[in-house]
This record gives structure tokens, C-alpha cells and sequence, in this order.
């Protein structure tokens, strides 16, 4: 009889298969491709080593209990980084010692010549010091961090920002100029 090596499917073969069978085997398979990848999002989130690796666990296992969510209209590395940034954006709203005031968005439906009026560039984020462009990172929304490093330490395109936020072009810009805008702010506010 000749067995199947499972580490030679594809991601989305791998999540047919173990949702199919429900075989926590296979699921190890998909967690040793993407527990790094995993962690790494959660410790954006954190800056803490011990609760990312508990962020990561917890998205995880809800990922095996929702798995058969995945529907295959997109990549599963895309669908799970939606699922991550999605869960961790969750756990980081309903943590109150990191609650932040939220800012209401009026609309994320603008026309595209809105966009560049006044907007901060790309050299003016590289200009800052790193240091402190991390301690004004900090004092941002999740939701507007999230984009910002997607765009600039994940170089994703607006075209996959926009698959992963499952939202439009226009969207995905405007909240790009407000995340820069905030962190520019943030940054030029402290000492």
C-alpha cells in the first residue's frame, strides 16, 4: 500500500483534506507552515512574547474549528492572515488595559481625487526614527496599525490589502492616508 506524503499539498488541498476527514495530523502539517508567520502577526499586536505565542495558539484552534469557512476564493495564506489580523484586532479591542479611543470612520466610500489632497508620503514614514515611529505605532488604533504594516513591513499591495480587509481600492487608500496621518501625528507629539 503506498502512502501519501501530505507535506507535498497544497495549502488548500491540505485544508480540503483536513476538513474532510476532521485529522488533527494534517492540521499539524498546515500549523508547521504557518506558526512563524502566525506569531509574528500576534507579536504586532502584543510586543510580548508570551502573549503572542498565547494570541497564536488561541488562533490556532479557533482556526481548526473554522476552517471549513475557507472557501478557496482566495489564497489560504491570504484567508489567514485575514483570520489573524481579524482575531487579533478582536482580542486587542476587548482587551481593556489596551482599549483605545476609537475614531469613528464617516465613510470609507470617497472618490479617488479625495485621496491626495495633503496626503503624507511614503519618504516622510521613512524619515522617522525608528524608535519612536514604534512608540507612535503604539499610541495608533489596532485597525490603523495593522494597515500601516501590511502596506510598509508586509509590502502588500493595495490589491492584497483589499482582499485581505475584504473592502474597496478607495477604502483601502483613505485609510492608508489616515493611519499615516495619525502615526505622523503620534510621532510628532512625542518628546
Amino acid at each position: 500500500m503506498k502512502t501519501i506524503d501530505a507535506t507535498k499539498f497544497t495549502d488548500e488541498e491540505l485544508v480540503r483534506k483536513i476538513v474532510e476527514k476532521n485529522d488533527t495530523h494534517l492540521f499539524a502539517i498546515l500549523y508547521d507552515r504557518y506558526a512563524g508567520v502566525v506569531y509574528n502577526k500576534c507579536f504586532g499586536f502584543s510586543k510580548n512574547k508570551e502573549e503572542a505565542q498565547d494570541l497564536a495558539h488561541d488562533v490556532f484552534v479557533q482556526l481548526f474549528i473554522k476552517l471549513r469557512m475557507f472557501k478557496g476564493r482566495s489564497k489560504f495564506s491570504t484567508w489567514l492572515y485575514s483570520f489573524t489580523y481579524n482575531f487579533c484586532v478582536n482580542y486587542v479591542q476587548r482587551n481593556s488595559a489596551k482599549k483605545k479611543e476609537k475614531v469613528t470612520v464617516v465613510t470609507d466610500v470617497i472618490k479617488d481625487e479625495d485621496i491626495d489632497d495633503n496626503e503624507i508620503d511614503d519618504s516622510t514614514l521613512f524619515e522617522l526614527k525608528s524608535d519612536k515611529l514604534a512608540k507612535a505605532l503604539s499610541k495608533i488604533d489596532p485597525e490603523d496599525k495593522m494597515i500601516l504594516l501590511m502596506k510598509y513591513q508586509d509590502d502588500m499591495s493595495i490589491k492584497e490589502i483589499k482582499e485581505v480587509l475584504d473592502i474597496g481600492d478607495s477604502a483601502v487608500k483613505m485609510r492608508l492616508k489616515r493611519a499615516k496621518d495619525k502615526v505622523v501625528t503620534a510621532y510628532n507629539k512625542l518628546i
